[in-house]
């Protein structure tokens, strides 16, 4: 259960974030945790602000409904957003989400010292999804060069048909198995010191792989 205290220092509705996250600790998911809480501030009547919430994961856009009486949620994936950004006006700030795909997501009236912790946070979720993803990628370079590298490189001139057949088709097929089951373990061990899984996420997916062997 999250603490209400640490997401109202910077003066954010106590009211709000308490309706807010009561709703958002039964959307997050297992090694989830919330980050960060900007609520809207209109510069007449605030009696139904919007809000936005970072989390490790996503961010979400919680927006009350029937007169405050509901509450309504979407929310964003790390890997399905480009990029965001935010733009200090008069009243506040607009918070710009650029997604993936689709029109871009606006929400004004955000205080500038919140949309401007809003927009740090998000930036350091998508550079750790930049990172993990460059790393993974390079595990699979990685991966593939060594299987390329595999066949011996004697003999070739003198026995090209023997390498062919009885090398190049039949051995490489046993390393790139061996390849991919290296590659998964070292992607979930990636996974796992970057926080994004639990311990025993790590442990339960890890012998799922060797049980497959």
């Amino acid at each position: 259960m999250n603490s209400i205290d640490r997401f109202l220092s910077d003066e954010q509705d106590p009211k709000a974030v308490e309706k807010v996250i009561g709703k958002l600790n039964d959307l997050l998911t297992t090694g989830e945790e919330l980050l960060y809480l900007a609520v809207q501030k209109k510069p007449a009547v605030n009696l139904l602000p919007d809000s936005i919430a970072i989390s490790n994961k996503r961010i979400f856009y919680c927006e009350p409904g029937n007169l405050g009486l509901t509450m309504n949620f979407k929310d964003i994936s790390w890997k399905n957003i480009k990029e965001v950004s935010f733009k200090e006006e008069f009243f506040g700030s607009k918070f710009i989400c650029v997604p993936q795909h689709g029109e871009n997501i606006v929400t004004e009236f955000i205080p500038k010292v919140q949309a401007r912790k809003l927009h740090q946070a998000a930036n350091e979720q998508l550079e750790a999804l930049k990172e993990l993803t460059r790393q993974q990628k390079l595990e699979e370079n990685r991966a593939s060069a060594s299987a390329i590298n595999l066949p011996p490189v004697q003999g070739i001139f003198e026995a090209p048909i023997e390498i062919e057949e009885a090398v190049v088709i039949q051995q490489p097929q046993i390393e790139e198995a061996e390849d991919e089951t290296t590659l998964k373990l070292r992607k979930l061990k990636t996974l796992y010191d970057k926080q994004l899984i639990t311990q025993e996420e790590y442990e339960s997916k890890k012998s799922a792989i060797l049980d497959s062997l």
